[in-house]
């Protein structure tokens, strides 16, 4: 998030506009930006996997 949104950024048109613009940041990376630890798939769909993966164990159990 330094790196992406605070670094080289202006000053923020109050307290709203930081909010907002770190919510959307958080949004992004917790939802949709891709992760080396999860092989590349964003969380969304990691998280999707993973589900799949439990009901299935579950099933065979």
């Amino acid at each position: 998030m330094k790196r992406e949104i605070l670094q080289g950024a202006r000053r923020w048109n109050g307290v709203t506009n930081c909010r907002r613009t770190v919510f959307r940041w958080l949004n992004r990376y917790n939802t949709w930006r891709r992760h080396s630890t999860t092989g590349q798939l964003c969380p969304a769909e990691y998280e999707h996997q993973h589900e799949r993966r439990l009901s299935t164990m579950t099933l065979a159990a």
